[in-house]
């Protein structure tokens, strides 16, 4: 596949979009896994107007990224979910799927593609690195994806994500109010805590922790909803 620009004005693929609700700028990047067997699979599910499900781009696993609805579009990616008191994602976001079943590690190839996209579209469209999330991060009660394999870590040295320092004490207790100033939605401590370590801890196991919780109260205080402009 190769790498079409979804400003170009070129025919897009997907007939699955529409226009963002009240003219809004997107202003948050999902990254999903496609759950597939194939990239062929995944886009032919992703263009078939049967499906009603689509995203902005799509890459597969050996890097061809491949543009399905136009940027300016709103996309259906999201479904049901919230993110830092955003509830309509979709017309707040731009939506990258990754050609992944979900119990395999993402190539070299496929991340590299994915820095490139994540470094174009987040100029193209002034996103800031914790705005910059995963669907299970909006969506922790019903997705998974893009899951414990994949290295936000990664992203968020090269300024594409944000990554927790574990500085000053937290209770255990205030884990999910500073996880929620941070940007996730208000549900309960095992569904929150879940989706946080899938993507901060995916090693960790048990109930909550004061690493979890200072985590969470670092993001919250660097980058939540109520603090001054930061940079990861």
């Amino acid at each position: 596949m190769s790498r079409l620009s979804s400003r170009s004005g070129e025919q897009q693929p997907s007939p699955n979009f529409g226009d963002r609700r009240g003219g809004v700028r997107p202003s948050l990047i999902v990254i999903h896994y496609t759950a597939m067997e194939s990239c062929s699979a995944a886009r032919a599910r992703l263009c078939d107007p049967g499906a009603e499900v689509s995203a902005h781009w799509l890459i597969s696993r050996h890097g061809g990224t491949e543009a399905l609805v136009d940027e300016a579009q709103r996309a259906w990616h999201a479904g049901a979910g919230e993110w830092a008191g955003v509830t309509d994602v979709n017309s707040h976001s731009i939506g990258i799927e990754l050609d992944n079943r979900g119990n395999h590690p993402f190539p070299a190839p496929q991340m590299a593609a994915l820095e490139g996209l994540l470094v174009d579209i987040m100029a193209r469209w002034s996103i800031p690195p914790q705005r910059v999330i995963g669907h299970s991060d909006m969506a922790p009660h019903r997705k998974s994806d893009p899951g414990p394999r994949f290295d936000w870590h990664r992203l968020a040295r090269q300024g594409l994500s944000v990554w927790p320092g574990l500085t000053g004490d937290a209770a255990a207790r205030d884990f999910v109010s500073h996880a929620c100033r941070f940007g996730y939605p208000a549900l309960a401590e095992d569904i929150v805590l879940r989706a946080f370590r899938w993507r901060f801890r995916p090693f960790a196991t048990g109930p909550v922790t004061a690493a979890d919780a200072a985590m969470a109260a670092d993001l919250a205080t660097r980058f939540g909803v109520d603090a001054p402009p930061a940079q990861a």
